[in-house]
């Protein structure tokens, strides 16, 4: 069996002083709808799947 690596392609988020790091594009929004709108769009091109960081971030995986 193929070993399956996950991997955040994007990192959404309302507070980007909270973030540190990279190697994940960052999309930086003003509130909460924003913050789904664009998770959900990123979900769909990147065929991927949005997780919850916290109330202010999320994550896109890919596999």
């Amino acid at each position: 069996m193929e070993n399956q690596h996950a991997e955040i392609v994007a990192i959404i988020t309302i507070k980007p002083e909270s973030l540190q790091g990279g190697g994940a594009p960052v999309f930086i929004v003003k509130d909460q709808k924003e913050l789904q709108k664009i998770s959900m769009t990123l979900e769909k091109i990147m065929d991927a799947s949005a997780h919850e960081v916290d109330t202010d971030t999320l994550v896109i995986v890919a596999r």
